[in-house]
């Protein structure tokens, strides 16, 4: 197999952490419904250094875009959310050691934000571009994304990008914890091993907010009725 070839996660979650909820809320999913306005796809860290470097990022990418033109068709924001070049630490030399943490500091690149993103993305006129300094975008004081959120009077986000279980996990909870609603899309997030991204999918479902494909996201935007309680 070419090692440039996209790969795609076979992500799974448990019949038992399904009937655990069903019988906790009545219902498989938290939220039957959404409304698209008030919707943000949140897409973290789809930049050069992580989606060259991994087959499942490349994976991702059509699924990002399918949900990002259905949601701007219906009104609704696509925020695209970088790794910003943060300040060289001790902890951060000493945790990861020092060659390996300055090029963690530099992996979102160096020039204006829409040209960082992976070249396959397309930004669109009204999407929202933002750098956090912490590995979760929801991270009070580490990124502009919830105040920029707040503007546009979101309370619903949906969860992509890489990798699934550091950034994009940290990113689920802390925007839980800051009261939105937590859609987690399982085949447009993207790790380096199965185990790890459904161990991630697990624990948000469980605790966190709920776990969808792409393609019942986009029957949620469309608000056909047709997804799964």
């Amino acid at each position: 197999m070419p090692e440039n070839k996209p790969l795609h996660h076979a992500w799974h979650i448990d019949e038992r952490d399904y009937r655990s909820q069903e019988e906790r809320r009545g219902r498989r999913y938290a939220y039957v419904n959404i409304d698209p306005t008030r919707t943000a796809l949140v897409v973290i860290d789809m930049v050069p250094f992580f989606v060259n470097a991994n087959p499942y990022a490349r994976g991702i990418v059509p699924n990002v875009l399918s949900i990002a033109r259905r949601l701007r068709s219906a009104g609704g924001t696509v925020a695209w959310v970088l790794p910003a070049r943060g300040d060289r630490t001790p902890v951060g030399d000493e945790f990861h050691g020092p060659e390996a943490a300055e090029m963690f500091r530099n992996a979102g690149g160096a020039g204006p934000l829409r040209d960082r993103l992976w070249h396959e993305l397309t930004v669109g006129a009204d999407d929202l571009l933002a750098e956090k300094s912490a590995p979760s975008a929801f991270f009070p004081g580490r990124c502009p994304l919830p105040e920029l959120l707040q503007e546009r009077g979101i309370d619903t986000v949906l969860i992509t990008g890489t990798v699934t279980n550091v950034c994009c996990e940290s990113s689920a909870r802390d925007a839980w914890t800051l009261g939105y609603r937590v859609i987690m899309v399982a085949d447009a997030n993207a790790t380096g091993r199965d185990q790890d991204h459904n161990s991630t999918l697990r624990t948000v479902y469980r605790s966190f907010g709920d776990v969808r494909a792409t393609p019942e996201v986009l029957e949620l935007i469309d608000g056909s009725g047709t997804v799964r309680r």
